[in-house]
């Protein structure tokens, strides 16, 4: 298993956000995560991440316990784009791809994600200059240059337009065909366009369901009626 979630319980003083929440996602899972504003989405990607402190047992990365974790550049992130984006100064996207990377990455590696994610040509542009959807595929380029085994996306389409929302969809299903393990944080209904493999919906009573495509499909269907 890629990532264990073992009865994970958060809260926010006496306010319950994650309560007994449990899953296993493998190495090549794509994982939905559905739910309204203050269902707890966020509050599980800073779990994930380590910014939420939570107990030893509760998250298992490749079988190691997230408290203690050091192997932080095994999990890429791409935050939305207004808590994560304020350059007030002039850089291109190549400077911001060097200077975020942690590791040597070859020039070769970074163009060919660049032209995977259809912004070779805007290599030296000012990411300024950029429009939403664009730098929210440069920001994905950096999370990816460091190689991680598992990607989270916190709503990365919130401020973008429709047509780079398709462009997108497509760019992150190329991705998890090469086999990364994709963690996607979306309030949006209309997830048909992913190739996920699991959907978790959490709710504002810190109640969740976790379903497979089909099951979710199935349920889909049962609700629709």
């Amino acid at each position: 298993m890629l990532i264990d979630i073992v009865d994970l319980s958060f809260a926010y003083g006496h306010r319950i956000v994650l309560k007994n929440l449990s899953l296993s996602l493998s190495h090549g899972d794509f994982l939905i995560v559905r739910g309204k504003n203050g269902s707890g989405k966020s509050t599980l990607v800073k779990c994930l991440l380590g910014i939420n402190p939570v107990k030893s047992g509760m998250i298992f990365f490749e079988h190691a316990d997230i408290v203690g974790f050091r192997g932080w550049t095994k999990i890429g992130y791409v935050p939305q784009k207004s808590e994560d984006f304020n350059y007030e100064f002039p850089i291109t996207v190549n400077e911001i791809l060097t200077v975020s990377s942690r590791r040597s990455t070859k020039n070769s590696q970074k163009l060919k994600l660049l032209d995977k994610l259809g912004i070779l040509p805007l290599l030296n542009e000012n990411i300024n200059n950029l429009s939403a959807g664009q730098q929210q595929r440069v920001f994905i380029v950096r999370a990816m240059l460091n190689e991680p085994s598992m990607l989270i996306l916190d709503e990365p389409t919130a401020s973008i337009d429709k047509d780079n929302v398709a462009y997108f969809q497509k760019a992150v299903n190329e991705l998890h065909d090469d086999g990364v393990t994709v963690i996607l944080i979306s309030h949006d209904e209309a997830i048909e366009a992913y190739r996920y493999t699991h959907v978790l919906t959490l709710d504002s009573e810190s109640d969740f369901t976790f379903r497979n495509r089909a099951q979710h499909a199935f349920w889909k269907e049962g609700a629709e009626r």
